[in-house]
Formats: C-alpha cells, structure tokens, sequence
C-alpha cells in the first residue's frame, strides 16, 4: 500500500517563524508505506484519519495508485476518492504534485503546493480544488491530466494530495501543523526512453584507532544518479578488497532507493560492522536496474590501519631484532677459544 503523507507547519507567533520555517523541511512532504487493513479501501494511502486512493473502475477494480501513460499532447482522466475516516465531516484541499526522492534516504516525496512544478503538478487539473466529505463518508473527484505536445518522454511520478484545511497546533512548540495524505501517480510520456545511471563521490569514513582492535564500525558513503528520463528500482552491490585480494567486505542486493526518479539523486551510507584492524585495499560498488541491463560502478580505497602505529611496531620489532644480533655477536666475541 503506497501511502503518500506530507505535512506542513505555520507558526503560530511571529517570533517563532524562524523555528517553525526550520521545522518545515524536516516535517513536510514525508511519503510513506501504510497497510488500512480495510476492504474495499485496502489499497488506500491513509493515515488513520482519512484516506486517498483512485476510484475504483467498472467491475471494482480497486487499485493502489494511478498508472498513466499517453503520448504528448493527449489528455487522460481519471478520479480520485478521499475517505473521511473521522467521526466529523473533514474540508480537504485538493491538489497534485510532482514527485522527488529525498536526499538522505531516497524516499518518494512530493513537492509543496507554494513549489514550483513542472509535470503532473503542473500538467492535472481536479474538477474541485476543495471538498468536505461527512463523517464516515467518501467523495470522488475528476480530474485530467493535459499533456503538453511538447511533454519531455519517460517518466513523471506525482501524486493527487488531499491536505486537511484544519491547522494543529504541536505541544510546546508553537508551531502549527498541517497533514496531508495523497495517491501516486505513475505517468509515462511516450516516446524515447533513455535510462541512465551513475555512481559517484564513492567516501570510506573511519575514524583509525590509536591501538589495533579499538576502532567502531566504518561507513561506505555513495551517491546514486538517475541521469535518464526511466524510474530506475537499482540494486547495489559492494566489496571490499584488502591484502593479497582477500574479500573483507560483501554486501550484495542493497536495494536503495526502492525506486529512483529520472533527474534525481541519493546519498546512502552503507554500515561496515567490525572492518578488520590491519587492513588496506580498494572498496567496490556496482550498480545496476532490476532488468540488471544498465550498470555503473564506482571505487575507493580504504585503511583501517594506524601508520604511526604500524610504523612504531616495526621500528620497535627492528630494535628487539639488532639487540638480539648485538647480544648475539658479544657473545661469540667473548667466548674462548
């Protein structure tokens, strides 16, 4: 179930909108995963309060989200249902946005309503942009979806967003919150498609320990592009490689972001439980699509090891070494004939 929640915060006293603008990007537009539990509303985005979803077809076709696809210049329509869960009749704004992943963690986000968009935020139009559904009650709204003739081809992720007109205020922060639940939109533009991928500012972080067998875990840091116009669902393979081509490191099948938008990027930080204490080598990525035909790679090369440290242990087993070729030739100096 692909649930798609955003919030936004007002301030509720003008010397709090400096916090409340920092609190803005932290609590806005967060998309997540949601099961309902509910028939026939068992595909619906919800948030327990109310939920978003596409009506359902002829038949009771019920679906999880929308799934367009036209060529440029075509309109396509549609309806989407909100579902007041609540014991009180609930206004809704409705509108649409376009969709992005989040740069921390890839997840599938939206733009705000006040953000500039440029696909299905911009291209769909609700015949209501405002609806009060009863209490315990639904109400479907059309909505067309009007691509330009010069509509870029690929794919455009967005999502149809049913924000709650109501603003809470947060306990103790004198910010006002509004929440906000939405179903995705998948729209595909025909025309040419043009997956790309990359990998790059492939980073190992480790803090070396002054003694070998003191050091925490490390962190394998890459960034992820989609440079096509295709949603990318990529897999990530990484190794590391250290002394003699031994294999320190494996981890295969990550598979983050669940999906990659064209014209996005990600960072995502992979965790190295307990790299060994005296180690030097190369680290490996590959990425590459779920149809596994479009591969990119990266590297870079790691040290868990001290040099100061190593280098005083050589110069400490040196010294024991001539002491003993020292002790060694005194003896055979001294000893009689």
């Amino acid at each position: 179930m692909n649930a798609v929640r955003t919030q936004s915060t007002h301030p509720t006293h003008p010397q709090r909108r400096r916090r409340a603008a920092a609190l803005l990007a932290v609590l806005a537009l967060a998309l997540g995963l949601l099961t309902t539990g509910r028939s026939p509303d068992a595909y619906a985005a919800d948030n327990g309060r109310w939920s978003v979803f596409p009506a359902a077809r002829k038949g009771g076709d019920h679906r999880a989200y929308f799934r367009m696809k036209a060529d440029p210049g075509r309109t396509l329509r549609d309806k989407v249902t909100v579902s007041n869960l609540a014991a009180e009749p609930v206004t809704f704004v409705l509108y649409a946005a376009d969709a992005y992943n989040t740069p921390r963690d890839g997840g599938f986000a939206v733009r705000e309503r006040s953000e500039k968009q440029r696909s299905v935020g911009t291209w769909a139009r609700l015949t209501r942009s405002e609806v009060t559904v009863p209490a315990r009650g639904k109400a479907t709204v059309p909505f067309t979806i009007a691509l330009p003739r010069n509509a870029p081809p690929g794919d455009h992720p967005g999502a149809i967003i049913a924000l709650d007109k109501r603003v809470a205020r947060a306990k103790g922060t004198g910010v006002g919150i509004r929440q906000a639940v939405g179903a995705r939109v998948y729209l595909r533009v025909k025309g040419e498609r043009a997956p790309g991928l990359s990998v790059r500012d492939v980073r190992f972080d480790y803090k070396v320990p002054p003694l070998p067998g003191l050091g925490k875990d490390a962190t394998v840091t890459y960034t992820l592009v989609n440079s096509g116009n295709v949603l990318l669902e990529p897999r990530v393979d990484l190794k590391a490689k250290g002394l003699f081509g031994r294999t320190s490191f494996d981890s295969a099948g990550n598979k983050l972001p669940a999906e990659l938008m064209p014209g996005q990027r990600v960072r995502i930080t992979q965790k190295w439980a307990g790299p060994p204490p005296l180690d030097w080598g190369s680290v490996e990525l590959t990425a590459s699509d779920k149809a596994g035909e479009l591969v990119a790679s990266g590297s870079t090369g790691y040290r868990t090891v001290n040099w100061s440290v190593l280098v005083a242990l050589v110069l400490v087993v040196a010294f024991l070494v001539v002491g003993v070729v020292v002790r060694r030739r005194r003896a055979r100096t001294t000893a009689p004939d």
